[in-house]
């Protein structure tokens, strides 16, 4: 009787593993099908020409002030920098989350069209994070240029950690396209106002941006200590019809709910 049942417990370990098994495979299959079906729907949407590094001629002319406000609109928010192996260029990547796809493909389209990356659209992918969600998210990064150096230089602290801050060079390149950028990228709907997540900068760097948009554009706002050094920049209820007034030519559709108010 002890060996039937021991045998019967076995088996039934052996069904539950196997059960287990075919969850996961089952899942996987689903996200995957899930996943070309909509990259199909949006390459049929957002249809452009290919472009090859080679076919473009911007390699040594100067950065027009269009790539520069879209550059600085990202740092500001969640983009990041890379110099190659051999520190002769760099390059920008841009991230976003599955729900703001529409965002990440405005960008994409703004640097494609500009001559500064592939037109291939990005393609959404999936990784694992913390207590075993899966998360979709699309990327894609601009190719590698030596005239990128410069900006990487202002917005990094090699002895920091590759930190970014804030450079006092974005008094010239905060323009109404970089902040509309900066408030589709980093930009949270909070009542009547608008919160910017500084998680990215310090306390310093944060007071700078504070100085820059009053200066600039005559918005006021109020720095809040978030938790354990982490900030939010709040835009106070009277200054978003100004700032609505500046951004709203290039606030596209699926990004207007944070203006909705005004």
């Amino acid at each position: 009787n002890m060996n039937i049942a021991s045998n019967m417990f076995y088996m039934m370990m052996l069904i539950y593993m196997m059960l287990i098994m075919f969850n996961s495979y089952m899942i996987n299959y689903f996200i995957k099908r899930s996943i070309n079906s909509f990259n199909n729907m949006n390459k049929n949407k957002y249809i452009m020409n290919m472009t090859k590094k080679k076919d473009i001629n911007n390699n040594m002319s100067p950065l027009n002030m269009d790539i520069l406000s879209i550059i600085y609109g990202s740092m500001l928010g969640n983009s990041y920098m890379m110099k190659n192996k051999d520190n002769k260029g760099t390059m920008m990547v841009l991230e976003q989350e599955y729900c703001n796809n529409n965002y990440l493909y405005y960008l994409h389209n703004l640097l494609s069209n500009l001559g500064y990356c592939n037109s291939n659209m990005p393609l959404i992918k999936t990784k694992l994070c913390k207590k075993g969600k899966i998360k979709q998210y699309l990327k894609f990064n601009t190719w590698t240029y030596t005239s990128f150096n410069n900006i990487y230089n202002e917005w990094y602290n090699n002895n920091n950690n590759n930190m970014k801050m804030i450079p006092k060079s974005l008094n010239n390149y905060l323009t109404p396209l970089a902040l509309s950028i900066f408030i589709m990228d980093d930009g949270c709907k909070t009542g009547k106002g608008l919160n910017f997540i500084m998680n990215n900068f310090n306390y310093k760097d944060i007071q700078y941006l504070t100085y820059l948009l009053y200066n600039k554009y005559n918005i006021k706002t109020t720095i809040i200590n978030n938790n354990n050094d982490k900030y939010i920049i709040n835009v106070w209820k009277e200054s978003m019809p100004i700032l609505t007034k500046i951004v709203s030519p290039y606030i596209i559709p699926s990004m207007k709910y944070k203006l909705i108010n005004y």
